[in-house]
């Protein structure tokens, strides 16, 4: 069909027609809220580089809560700053850890709100590092079983889903097999497959206090120059048992979020992480951009790549948005 008989000016002529043939849609229930608990109580500290965004104490957890569940987010994925650190990372896996503490108030406060939990050591170790250390090395191994015991601390509080972010070789089967043991084997894993060793999370290690005290993370993080490379670690993590495949970060890596949805049957989620989402408040914050389009033009982008859950600091942001519409 060619001009005039086909005219794709038809269907985008009004508000109806654009809605009726619309492919891509966001939905408050497919997006998931950061949350960051810090110790103390009533508190309530805006994170700099992140606008908008907050380090809370445990005890204003049910506040925001309720104010997810009012706007349709249903689902949270909860970073610890713990009182105490060590070159183990003890604080991770303690059974009144800070991260226990905030899951037990949540199911709580909001029994229906879904929670999710960053599985890492690199809030908790004193070196920052996502495991222990023999010298300036980060022990693959002997980093599992933490690992695992932190992800059997979170379930054993009542989280609804585990998250590991460390990239240790072997963790998912690690965690699968310590939670199946322990009559767990409900509770679903969302991996970090597919996470770069990315520029993009200054502000996050800003907001949790977990940069490197030494060095970085790029022998255990992916080289953002491989695509190839996360098929094999998806891979890795499908046979291990995870549940759902995670791409962090998600704008820079829209093409693997595609080769991933492409590939696998599991569900596909991604992390619109604090740079990306930093980047667009402070354009929107200088008048250089509509703050509100352009958040909803970039998680739309990730969507359309094949992501079916997002998780990004734009949750709440977005939901209100859509409800207003």
């Amino acid at each position: 069909m060619v001009f005039p008989e086909y005219r794709p000016r038809r269907m985008r002529q009004n508000d109806t027609f654009r809605a009726m043939i619309r492919e891509t849609r966001l939905a408050p229930d497919q997006m998931i809220y950061p949350l960051f608990v810090m110790p103390g109580k009533g508190k309530r500290e805006e994170i700099p580089s992140m606008p908008g965004v907050h380090r809370i104490s445990v005890d204003q957890l049910g506040r925001e809560a309720k104010e997810c569940l009012d706007i349709g987010v249903r689902s949270v994925i909860l970073f610890g700053l713990p009182e105490k650190k060590d070159p183990m990372g003890s604080g991770a896996h303690a059974r009144d850890g800070i991260v226990q503490r905030a899951i037990r108030e949540l199911k709580n406060s909001a029994p229906d709100l879904t929670v999710v939990t960053d599985v890492c050591l690199c809030e908790y170790t004193d070196h920052g590092h996502c495991g222990c250390l023999i010298g300036n090395e980060v022990d693959n191994d002997a980093t599992l079983e933490l690992l695992a015991l932190t992800a059997l601390s979170h379930a054993r509080a009542g989280a609804d889903m585990v998250a590991p972010s460390d990239m240790m070789d072997g963790r998912v089967g690690e965690i699968r097999a310590q939670l199946d043991e322990n009559n767990f084997h409900m509770v679903p894993i969302m991996s970090y497959a597919v996470k770069y060793a990315s520029a993009f999370y200054g502000p996050f290690r800003d907001a949790a206090d977990c940069a490197p005290q030494f060095g970085d993370r790029r022998s255990y993080q992916m080289d953002p120059a491989n695509s190839r490379e996360a098929l094999r670690e998806a891979t890795l993590d499908v046979d291990e048992g995870a549940d759902i495949l995670m791409v962090k970060p998600a704008v820079a890596y829209l093409d693997i979020i595609s080769r991933l949805h492409d590939e696998f049957d599991l569900p596909i989620a991604a992390y619109h992480v604090s740079g990306e989402y930093a980047m667009i408040k402070a354009a929107a914050q200088n008048g250089w951009i509509d703050g509100d389009r352009v958040m909803a033009e970039t998680l739309l982008s990730i969507k359309r790549a094949g992501a079916d859950i997002i998780i990004t600091y734009f949750a709440k942001d977005m939901a209100r948005l859509l409800q207003n519409s």
